[in-house]
């Protein structure tokens, strides 16, 4: 595996095209995932976990009732690396999808807002 490099400004401004949702703020990637609940919360946050564990590149997660926050760099390296914009894409497409979208077998979450976990952004 090559050895990962800290990004540039320009760099991070330019992948961050790429990922409008996302943004990067006090040395991080961060993005905020709002949902309806303390359950959509921990939806989030475990898949979120999920993923970075699989990863082996850990966030850190602020978790409230309604929202949580993903914050994304690798310490390794002072900064944003490859490794970071590689896990929010992981992220953003597993929090975000929408089967009932895709069409097939799969409906998706039902239109009731009891049902309802994540606000999603569109």
């Amino acid at each position: 595996m090559p050895a990962l490099k800290a990004l540039t400004d320009p760099e991070i401004a330019a992948r961050l095209a790429d990922q409008p949702r996302w943004r990067f703020v006090n040395g991080a990637l961060r993005r905020l995932y709002r949902t309806h609940g303390w359950k959509g919360s921990m939806m989030v946050a475990n898949s979120v976990a999920h993923l970075a564990e699989a990863a082996w590149h850990h966030p850190d997660l602020s978790v409230s009732w309604d929202k949580v926050e993903v914050a994304l760099s690798t310490h390794d390296v002072g900064g944003i690396s490859e490794r970071d914009f590689e896990l929010a894409r992981k992220i953003e497409d597993v929090v975000c999808w929408r089967p009932g979208r895709d069409g097939g077998a799969l409906e998706g979450t039902p239109a009731d807002p009891r049902f309802a976990y994540v606000a999603y952004d569109d």
